[in-house]
């Protein structure tokens, strides 16, 4: 397993078709040998890189917005559907934060970002709407909708900051407390970066 390492340039080799250590002048993984490669050594991706930076954020934002979106049924119907949706995100998350730190490095990076916005949310969504359902959520419908629109942002910003060695488990990773510290400006180029893209489109065609 210490042949797949965490590095920008790893290339995809054609003779044992699984991730090796990058050399100068090797390109950047595609989004399909990154899915691959998942796929094929879930343990070292999905366990051994197990986000638990993703499950900590994750359970803690979204058993809030659980909270105050069903706090309209009551205070009861509220807090379980906080303590429901922090068990489901800390279970789970870290899997999706694994999914999504693998494809940090993939290209081309408009790619990986509908994959993770629309594939990976889907997943997610579609097995966070069963706990949901089977955990009887009082507002569940306005529940999954607002998740949902979170999601798709959220994800996309993940992979943003990711893509900038933020929020990264592993060799590579800083601790939590100075990912923490670097939000603030992550935060605002994530929010600058559509009207940069927009601006870099316009100037190239002038």
């Amino acid at each position: 397993m210490q042949q797949y390492l965490e590095t920008v340039n790893f290339a995809q080799d054609s003779s044992m078709k699984r991730p090796v250590p990058g050399r100068p002048g090797h390109p950047a993984p595609s989004v399909h040998a990154v899915l691959t490669s998942i796929l094929r050594h879930p343990g070292y991706y999905l366990l051994a890189h197990w986000n638990w930076k993703s499950a900590i954020t994750s359970a803690i934002i979204r058993g809030l917005l659980f909270f105050f979106t069903n706090l309209s049924a009551g205070f009861s119907a509220a807090s379980w559907a906080l303590l429901l949706q922090f068990a489901y995100r800390a279970t789970t998350s870290g899997f999706w934060g694994a999914i999504t730190q693998a494809l940090r490095l993939a290209q081309p990076r408009w790619v990986a970002a509908l994959t993770v916005s629309l594939g990976l949310t889907a997943l997610v969504h579609a097995v966070e709407f069963l706990v949901a359902w089977l955990g009887d959520t009082a507002e569940l419908r306005r529940s999954i909708v607002v998740s949902l629109c979170f999601t798709v942002v959220s994800n996309l910003f993940n992979l943003y900051v990711m893509q900038r060695n933020a929020l990264v488990v592993g060799a590579q990773g800083d601790s939590l407390g100075k990912d923490m510290s670097r939000m603030p400006r992550l935060i605002a180029g994530f929010l600058a970066w559509p009207f940069v893209r927009i601006a870099s489109l316009l100037k190239g065609r002038a």
